[in-house]
């Protein structure tokens, strides 16, 4: 069979049609990504992939493309990578990466030579044909440097390439801004003081307080960053008001919610230096861990990474790539549909949202790229948290908007750098250096000034920072230690307490405030702090002691307990410093619940050797070396207390007295002539004792039962050698060679710690004495215990809550009870079908004349208890009890049809039946009589009062109940017409006798006589003869003896 040649025409232009809709658009991820760790842990073929994955789900693209990625890899060397660019013609119709900013240039003539488009992160020059996947960082760094009017910045570069050449273009965009930036550095790592002279050279330029780090971030795994940080820390210049802004984090979305970053966590030195980094980073909905696994979970990344290890541009790579799907939409539509080629997406218009990795980012309009939203991060221990964000309103002109402070305040550790003049950041006004004039004038001015001021500042001059070195009731809020014990060892609320810096009004309310006479723990700022008291203070402090309070505060070890200030207040002189939340050594060794194995043990012992260590390269001697001031904070880390506490005191003129327990740890040659502030060789025997209380966890000399007395006398005068004795086995035998060495008779064959450190180091024969890693064998070795624990007390939880709320419910009903226990407000309901039931006792005002307070008491609750038992197996709800009356309802709070009649019904039939045979304890004799009526109506019913709510019934129904028990007669079941209805129509068998109404017009009523199926026997009513009353007891049914009683009592009350 033969085709029409027109049938052959249409499948060839309908084959051509559908080529045109299912074409490729090809991009070409570039990057260095084997250069650094931002770059090497980005896993940029998962990302492209993913990007791929979710854009052939997106259902706002109109699948007129097929993407495809190739993933090309830039070279370390600024000038390889150009040259192998030139050599990647072809490769896609868009490039996208390039993160070299020098490249930025080169790759755009090339990308226009190609007829392709260009989307390069590293391009910081808007002249440039280029269509900007991120937010230029540099338009962010303006914005961030102007709201806080730093305009003279530096920049410092890690030595590899890409650094290097980003830090070059970043002080060149910044300068294109109007900024005087300076000086660029590149920090050298060959030579171990490559970032302390980087920094020195930072510390010499004149006005600049805030340093631009162009390098990975030590928070992802960055090397450079850690030693340049922990430079300036040790240089002092965080504390000077240095300022650091990691470049890197702008061109990623750190994660900061709810992240703890173990890099700071695990070490004091770097948490302290991180505080001067004020970081900025693109902001995010979600933490990019978080998302990351979300991902994974999903199998949309295959791979079994931990997300703590990928590089957070993993999530820029793919916001990257999807922007430009979205752009070359963009673009096909506005030009009807045609095709897209590369170079046409630079004048991409944007105008539109879309879901990133893990935040919303929006197109620019009139090519000015991808949009978003930033935020400056404060270090908070060892998380961030943000304190001001930058809104996504960047404009094709490039200007931004300005930062938006949140509820977080940026704190700066070392204050906050000097802000510089407007104009800087004024394009309209000009700015004039007129430094040298001025200085020349200021040089005149301080010649003819200094002969005046000379004296005042010699005299002046040791007071630093006076205002913070002493202290008062005005800087520190006390709180009661054992009151607030609890919270003082609870690290979460310590944690909240750091983060919300709290205010004496949240202090107040937290804990338990009390005078610094009952006291020593405090609160400054949000800190918890100590007071070392000093008996016999002064209540003022000389200039001399000042200063030398002012050498010791600037002593900053790991290992040493940080002195904050001088308390002088309400006749207490006392030494503030940092509070440790686990107490002294002593403690923690005296803590039997508390198990140290020799790991903890050596970490413990380590720490002290490095603290004294320190001391001493200081020329420093403690000299009252002792477990009790060597305290361990929350992380177990122990830090020396005390240190050159015996200048304060001689500075002071005080003297300590010390009782012989106190002396334990004091060498022989001091016992016997003793000098002031100690020896080194001292504090060497002191420390072994302490070794002596960890090894054994004993006090020190435990095992010679004697007294502190005679066991210093024994010290000053050997021989024999007095010492405490530890078996062999307790600890290894190089450390018992040690402990020997340090405690030697001759104070200059004992070692010093710098050769203490040295050999105690080879105790653990190359192991590191990790105290985490022992914690967590401990905590493995709990994990079982604690598990059965936190069973056992959930078990006794629920017992307790299902009385509470078995208690509650016997009080209101439960629906009631569950509505007041959310704090919901209670409203009044409307039941229209509903039964009561009054019933009181007859005679009760006699029964109550005969008989004694307590036993009225016991009549009522023996009679309410029988009567409760009954009520439990019938569909009613007991309302309440007042004195005798007994009200109980049915339908109410729970509505039950028509049944409500039948129930209080059949209830009322057994409490009679049960009434029969109860008997009064105290008089036998007198039969309980009760009348009972029944209605059946409508009510209200709501809850009355906040103390002590009542659920109360109200409307004519209760009235009208309340009638028919009280004109019943003893033993009888009085209910009204309506009552009767509604039983008659039930059709139950109920047998209702009626009683004629005696008075005209008025309704009849009945009595209710038993059921067909109620064989229980009915007590019989009394025959009441004309004229008796149904209200009362006859003095036939009183016994002899009472009814004589009850009428002296009767006659008494006559008279």
């Amino acid at each position: 069979m033969i085709l029409p040649r027109w049938f052959l025409g249409f499948c060839l232009w309908l084959l051509s049609f559908a080529g045109v809709w299912t074409a490729t658009f090809k991009l070409a991820l570039i990057g260095p990504w084997s250069c650094d760790p931002m770059f090497s842990m980005a896993m940029p073929s998962a990302a492209a992939n993913l990007a791929l994955t979710r854009l052939r789900s997106d259902s706002s693209l109109s699948r007129g493309y097929w993407y495809d990625v190739k993933l090309l890899d830039e070279d370390c060397s600024t000038s390889k990578a150009l040259a192998e660019f030139g050599d990647m013609e072809g490769y896609g119709h868009l490039y996208v990466g390039l993160f070299n900013p020098s490249l930025c240039h080169a790759a755009s003539l090339l990308a226009q030579h190609w007829e392709v488009g260009l989307a390069s992160p590293g391009c910081l020059d808007v002249d440039w044909p280029n269509l900007s996947p991120i937010t230029p960082p540099s338009r962010v760094l303006f914005s961030v440097l102007r709201f806080f009017h730093w305009a003279h910045v530096g920049v410092i570069s890690a030595p590899a390439d890409i650094w290097r050449s980003t830090g070059q273009e970043v002080a060149s965009a910044l300068r294109a801004l109007g900024l005087p930036v300076g000086p660029i550095l590149t920090m050298e790592t060959k030579n171990q003081d490559g970032p302390q002279q980087t920094l020195e050279a930072i510390r010499l330029a004149d006005k600049v307080k805030v340093v631009i780090l162009c390098m990975s971030s030590v928070l992802i795994g960055g090397e450079d960053q850690r030693k340049l940080l922990l430079a300036a820390l040790d240089m002092g210049m965080v504390s000077d008001g240095y300022i650091f802004i990691p470049y890197d984090a702008l061109l990623y979305a750190l994660p900061y919610q709810d992240t703890v970053f173990p890099q700071l966590t695990n070490s004091t030195q770097l948490r302290h230096a991180y505080s001067s980094v004020m970081t900025v980073t693109m902001a995010s909905d979600q933490n990019f861990y978080q998302a990351f696994r979300h991902a994974q979970m999903n199998r949309e990344i295959r791979s079994a990474v931990a997300a703590t290890q990928v590089s957070p541009l993993f999530g820029t790579i793919f916001n990257m790539i999807y922007y430009v799907a979205k752009a070359v939409e963009e673009r096909r539509e506005a030009g009807g549909g045609g095709w897209v080629t590369g170079d046409q997406l630079a004048q991409s218009d944007g105008g539109f949202s879309f879901q990133g990795f893990n935040q919303v980012l929006h197109g620019g309009k009139e090519g000015s790229g991808l949009q978003a939203r930033y935020v400056v991060l404060d270090c908070d221990g060892d998380q961030l948290v943000p304190t001001h964000t930058l809104a996504p309103t960047h404009t094709a002109d490039g200007s931004i908007s300005s930062l938006k402070p949140l509820s977080h305040s940026f704190v700066f550790p070392g204050g906050k750098p000097q802000s510089s003049s407007s104009c800087w950041f004024n394009p309209d006004e000009p700015c004039r250096d007129t430094d040298g004039v001025m200085g020349f004038f200021a040089c005149i001015l301080i010649c003819l000034l200094i002969g005046a001021i000379f004296f005042w500042i010699r005299k002046n001059r040791t007071v630093v920072n006076n205002t913070k070195l002493i202290l008062t009731l005005d800087d520190i809020v006390f709180i009661d230690a054992q009151v607030s014990k609890k919270k003082v060892n609870d690290e979460s609320i310590m944690k909240s307490l750091l983060e919300i810096k709290t205010p004496f009004r949240s202090i107040a309310r937290s804990y338990i405030l009390t005078t610094p006479e009952s006291s020593n723990i405090g609160i400054i700022e949000g800190d918890w702090v100590w007071l070392k008291k000093i008996p016999g203070g002064n209540t003022t402090v000389s200039q001399n002691t000042q200063k030398l309070f002012s050498n010791l505060r600037e002593m900053r070890h790991e290992n040493l307990n940080l002195y904050l200030g001088l308390f002088v207040d309400s006749g207490i002189f006392a030494m503030v410093v940092e509070h440790c939340p686990r107490g002294s050594l002593a403690d923690l060794l005296s803590d039997s619940e508390m198990r140290l194995d020799w790991m903890f043990k050596s970490s413990l012992l380590m720490d002290l050797i490095k603290g004294m260590k320190h001391l001493h390269l200081r020329g420093l001697s403690h000299g009252r070396l002792k477990s009790t001031n060597c305290l361990v904070d929350g992380r177990f880390v122990l830090k020396i207390s005390d240190y050159g506490l015996h200048m304060i005191l001689h500075s002071e003129g005080l003297n300590i007295v010390e009782d012989p327990q106190e002396l334990l740890w004091t060498s022989p040659e001091l016992l016997r002539c003793p000098v002031r502030g100690g020896s080194m060789a001292g504090d060497v025997f002191s420390f072994s004792i302490i070794i002596q209380e960890v090894i054994s966890r004993t006090p020190p000399y435990a095992m010679m039962d004697m007294p502190a007395a005679e066991i210093l006398e024994r010290l000053k005068e050997p021989p024999p050698l007095c010492r405490p004795t530890i078996p062999v086995d307790e600890a290894p035998a190089d450390c018992l060679n040690l402990m020997n060495e340090c405690w030697n008779e001759d104070p200059a064959k004992r070692p010093c710690f710098d050769e203490i450190f040295k050999q105690f180091r080879g105790i653990n024969r190359g192991r590191r004495a990790n105290i985490i890693d022992s914690m967590l064998r401990m905590l493995e070795q709990y994990s079982s215990n604690l598990e059965d624990l936190i069973r056992e007390r959930t078990d006794e939880l629920e017992v307790e809550r299902s009385k509470t709320d078995k208690l509650i419910g016997q009080l209101l009903p439960k629906s009631v009870a569950q509505a007041l226990k959310k704090g919901k407000p209670v409203r009044p309901e409307h039941y229209s079908d509903c039964t009561l039931y009054f019933s009181d006792i007859v005679g009760f005002t006699t029964i109550s004349a005969l008989s004694e307070p307590i036993e009225v008491v016991d009549l009522l609750n023996d009679l309410y208890t029988m009567f409760d038992a009954i009520i439990a197996s019938h569909d009613v709800y007991k309302v309440e009890t007042i004195g005798d009356a007994y009200m109980v309802a049915s339908g109410i709070p729970n509505r039950n049809g028509n049944r409500h009649a039948a129930e209080v019904s059949n209830m009322s039939l057994d409490i009679l039946h049960s009434i029969a045979a109860f008997k009064i304890k105290h008089m036998p004799e007198i039969k309980v009589k009760i009348r009972i009526g029944l209605h059946s109506g409508a009510v209200v019913a709501g809850v009355v009062g906040l103390t002590m709510p009542r659920y109360c019934l109200f409307g004519d129904t209760v009235t009208t109940a309340s009638h028919m028990e009280a004109s019943g007669l003893p033993y009888r079941i009085h209910i009204s017409l309506s009552t009767m209805k509604v039983l008659t129509s039930l059709k139950l068998g109920y047998h209702i006798e009626t009683r004629k109404a005696t008075v005209k017009g008025s309704e009849d009523t009945y009595w209710l006589m038993g059921r067909d199926d109620f064989d229980k026997v009915l007590p019989v009513p009394p025959d009441l003869k004309g004229g008796a009353s149904n209200h009362g007891i006859s003095l036939d049914e009183i016994p002899v003896e009472r009814r004589q009683k009850f009428l002296d009592r009767q006659l008494k009350n006559k008279k």
